[in-house]
């Protein structure tokens, strides 16, 4: 419901799921069918999605997608295939299996969904068990007239906030235009190569456009950034064996000079990429509408109608 995920939103991120008191959250990771399959996952009520709470009769539908038991380069092979020991709770050789929050639990050799029941076991569409990875980054700028001056909201006289945002292929659903981190890359390289495939398709360009974008690229990214959020995801892939994990990190372009000259073209994953205005009416990917209202919270721009409800726990 809208007031809890308000109420969420006030929730230190970091510690979301470092202790019993919070409650969990798991709307996406609970729908079905099962993205890109006609699998339906098992009932979990809401009061059973800790793992806290006992459930003898707990019955979850097995599910790894075909595409990640072909085993490309991406996924790792099945949990009892011979020669296949991963070291879960630390770094794998190259593969990141530490979690960002925190240790994990082991069950039966295959971790377990920090996060509490899914009603599926298995992959699913991820290539990882335990936690896989991503980087999204959220870039920003002011919305501007046509003579250059800031945009502010008429309501709330807040300055209106634009983000680069893509419209996914697989869902059709606007997102943050992030992916999966590659085994031994840092972060800031994912999120850099990530904008530049997604939002500006630079596996397209000719090696001369592509050395100009990568200065562009490197302009705006080597700037001071904002790490909004580093965690767990509630998104549709999620299983109790596999789930996602993301660092949002926030580079925002304040004269607008940058991103003005960064021609904007849908890459890979992306159907269309447009800059979007921000506010709560936003109906976004995964948990990035959350992502998205902190940084409007840190830029101090226009986010809301409504005066905040306030919370009651």
């Amino acid at each position: 419901s809208k007031s809890s995920a308000n109420c969420w939103s006030h929730l230190p991120p970091v510690n979301m799921f470092n202790s019993y008191s919070v409650k969990f959250y798991h709307s996406k990771a609970l729908t079905s069918p099962y993205p890109g399959s006609h699998v339906e996952r098992s009932q979990v009520p809401e009061d059973k999605v800790g793992w806290v709470t006992e459930w003898k009769d707990y019955n979850p539908v097995e599910y790894t997608a075909k595409s990640v038991l072909a085993g490309p380069s991406w996924a790792d092979p099945q949990i009892n295939d011979e020669g296949f020991s991963p070291k879960f709770n630390e770094r794998d050789g190259e593969v990141e299996r530490k979690s960002l929050n925190g240790l994990y639990v082991i069950e039966n050799g295959r971790p377990r969904n920090p996060a509490g029941r899914t009603g599926l076991t298995g992959r699913g569409l991820l290539g990882r068990w335990g936690p896989n990875h991503a980087a999204d980054p959220v870039v920003t700028r002011w919305k501007r007239d046509g003579s250059g001056n800031k945009v502010a909201h008429p309501l709330t006289g807040k300055n209106i906030l634009q983000f680069v945002a893509i419209k996914r292929r697989d869902c059709g659903e606007w997102a943050i235009p992030g992916g999966m981190v590659d085994p031994g890359e840092k972060i800031s390289a994912t999120l850099r190569r990530e904008f530049g495939e997604e939002a500006l398709n630079s596996l397209q360009k000719s090696p001369e456009e592509k050395a100009k974008l990568e200065k562009q690229l490197h302009k705006l990214f080597s700037q001071e950034h904002f790490v909004v959020y580093r965690g767990y995801v509630d998104d549709p892939r999620n299983t109790d064996n596999a789930w996602m994990e993301t660092e949002a990190v926030n580079y925002h372009d304040e004269t607008g000079e940058t991103m003005d000259i960064l021609p904007l073209e849908a890459g890979d994953d992306a159907g269309v990429v447009k800059w979007v205005d921000i506010s709560e009416k936003l109906e976004l990917y995964a948990n990035h509408s959350y992502f998205i209202k902190l940084v409007t919270e840190k830029r101090g721009a226009h986010w809301s109608e409504d005066p905040e409800p306030e919370c009651h726990e």
